[in-house]
């Protein structure tokens, strides 16, 4: 008979009163044995303790590959507009994690996160719950505690396993579908299709902004008799010189040709207008004109300008590109700063940048699952690219890039919330 095992790690101790936000999210961090678990089992369970029945709110669930932000920036802004009140739950976060939860387009406070924390803690028991599901249904605590009239939930992984969806959605969003995270979700479109079609339930309204959507979606959408509209079919963008023309319904509405993807932005007004059918077109189209997403092609600083963009994979990437356009027809140039994820497909986003970056500088991510430069050179070297410069963080590279930049060039930082944080802290301050 073996000896019994002296290395186990003693059981994390719960924060105790007076506790600060970090505290907390440092016992997330160490209570589950993996970062990613997918499966609805261990989520249910505690909110059934939770909640004795589901919220009175209206439940607007958003999945997709790209663009979940912008859709539900965009939504709360135009619900917020009609006069109601929202409550937005997102992830990741840049620098703060309040940023998760906003009440009414303000991020929570630490005292209403802390509470929400203690809640879920005090209702799992001996449950195991990760990092994201601990979070997920303090969310949900905390959004039920103000009372808002919408909930507005990007899922954070999939769809049908994710956390989020442990709530039946009332309405739905998909927005673009494309491949990531092949690990957990699958290595092609239908597939990856299936696991965020799992947010739909039946007999709801659901919008989907990607023009080609996978059968996999379209067939779910038919089994469940959901009321999906979809863009080029049910509703129709048309591109003009500075501006897209929105066609549903019998209206035409104006909205903005960037600088978020507006795919995103008209599913967010197509369903706006369904939910509030009174709110007037001009409304509408001032609204999502106004709407800012935070690390999307955000504009951190104009001397010299630089640009920063989670995109983190090939379809944001080429997005991205399309923004800075053809280098024979632009002045200055498009200097590009990478940091990545190991499990991204980064050869992808290089050739998805490279028609955009004149120089590109390459640095090291020293987090969880991050790429070092040396990683990142090697495979810019197989993408075919040998424009570079290199450099130990993002801070550092950025300080380069903008020290190198003529008047006329862009700086341009993407590649992962990460690799943004690091750039915002550098020209904002605050934490990383």
């Amino acid at each position: 008979m073996n000896p019994p095992s002296t290395d186990a790690r003693p059981a994390p101790v719960p924060p105790g009163a007076g506790a600060s936000v970090e505290q907390w999210l440092q016992y997330l961090e160490a209570i589950h044995p993996t970062e990613i678990d997918l499966g609805l089992d261990r989520v249910l369970m505690v909110l059934r303790r939770l909640f004795r029945r589901k919220p009175a709110a209206r439940i607007i669930t958003v999945a997709g590959t790209n663009g979940k932000g912008t859709t539900v920036a965009t939504l709360e802004s135009l619900l917020r507009a009609a006069g109601r009140t929202t409550g937005a739950y997102t992830s990741p976060h840049l620098q703060r994690y309040n940023e998760r939860v906003r009440i009414n387009g303000q991020d929570i406070s630490d005292a209403a996160l802390i509470s929400a924390f203690e809640q879920v803690e005090t209702a799992r028991g001996k449950v195991s719950l990760t990092y994201f599901e601990f979070g997920t249904l303090a969310a949900f605590v905390a959004l039920a505690e103000a009372g808002v009239d919408d909930w507005i939930l990007e899922v954070g992984l999939g769809g049908r396993l994710d956390a989020v969806n442990v709530l039946d959605a009332d309405f739905a969003v998909i927005t673009s579908i494309d491949i990531d995270h092949i690990g957990f979700l699958g290595d092609n479109r239908e597939v990856i299709g299936f696991e965020k079609a799992g947010i739909l339930r039946p007999g709801i309204t659901a919008v989907c902004s990607d023009p080609h959507p996978p059968a996999s979606i379209l067939q779910q959408a038919a089994a469940q008799k959901v009321n999906l509209l979809v863009t080029g079919r049910d509703y129709q963008l048309t591109a003009g010189t500075d501006s897209v023309q929105l066609a549903v319904a019998g209206h035409n509405i104006s909205l903005p040709s960037g600088p978020l993807p507006v795919e995103s932005v008209a599913a967010a007004v197509v369903l706006a207008r369904i939910l509030e059918p009174d709110m007037p077109v001009h409304v509408l189209a001032d609204t999502a004109r106004s709407v800012t997403v935070p690390g999307r092609f955000e504009r951190l600083a104009s001397t010299p300008n630089v640009i920063v963009d989670v995109g983190h994979n090939p379809h944001a990437a080429h997005w991205l590109a399309q923004r800075f356009g053809d280098r024979r027809s632009r002045q200055g140039r498009v200097l590009g700063i990478y940091a990545a994820l190991a499990d991204k497909d980064v050869e992808g986003v290089m050739r998805a940048m490279a028609p955009a970056v004149d120089h590109w500088w390459f640095a090291g991510l020293d987090v969880p699952r991050g790429l070092s430069v040396g990683n990142l050179v090697e495979r810019a070297q197989t993408s075919g690219i040998t424009d570079y410069a290199v450099a130990d963080t993002v801070a550092d590279a950025l300080s380069a890039a903008m020290a190198k930049a003529g008047q006329d060039d862009t700086v341009v930082v993407f590649g992962s919330f990460y690799t943004v944080a690091e750039a915002r802290a550098r020209l904002l301050g605050g934490v990383s």
